[in-house]
């Protein structure tokens, strides 16, 4: 419900912020419209990253028995360089590069494999290190996706209708007050013009 009064200032002021709403409400649909293939395609790229993972832990299990061997405290994940990006004006978490450290081991007592479980530990740290920010990214999207959803209906269906309902009637009002004086001056210029013929 929109509080206004029945004066012409209350309703300059109702077409103003109509007008204004009128004029941002596409550029709200396209900021949703944005959301949404920001959305999806962040989705699309989490499940990419989902069947990554599933494929480098199905390696790992084929090779449980050699991942006994290995002492997994040899990879640490080191510094993380993560910066904002803005994505469809949401301001969301990239990955730009992360470094490892490698423990030294001795290549002679250990087995061959070792370095190659060392990459191999690092690929799937990453794997899952993207996968991670991607579903920070994915819960930022879909917030400022619902947001402005909500802010889109919003003005579609209860502002917007709002102010044109209540600029309609303070016209409405205004155009019988108008009409109220014509008529109150017709009766009284009669009245007038009735007691000059009755004086004369």
């Amino acid at each position: 419900m929109i509080a206004f009064q029945y004066n012409k200032t209350s309703l300059q002021h109702l077409e103003k912020q109509l007008k204004m709403r009128v004029r941002t409400l596409p550029i709200i649909k396209n900021k949703e419209s944005a959301l949404r293939i920001e959305v999806k395609r962040c989705k699309e790229e989490m499940q990419a990253h989902d069947d990554a993972y599933a494929a480098q832990l199905e390696q790992y299990r084929a090779l449980f028995a050699l991942w006994n061997e290995f002492d997994s405290s040899l990879v640490k994940t080191g510094e993380l360089n993560i910066v904002q990006r803005k994505v469809a004006g949401v301001r969301v978490p990239v990955l730009q590069n992360a470094s490892f450290i490698v423990e030294p081991y001795s290549l002679f007592a250990s087995p061959k494999w070792f370095a190659d479980g060392i990459e191999f530990l690092k690929e799937m740290a990453m794997t899952a290190i993207r996968r991670e920010l991607l579903n920070r990214k994915l819960v930022l999207l879909e917030n400022a996706r619902k947001k402005t959803t909500q802010k889109v209906n919003l003005f579609e269906k209860v502002q917007i209708p709002g102010y044109q309902d209540a600029i309609r009637k303070i016209k409405r009002f205004m155009e019988d007050e108008e009409n109220l004086s014509k008529s109150s001056q017709k009766i009284l210029k009669s009245l007038l013009e009735q007691r000059e013929e009755v004086a004369v």
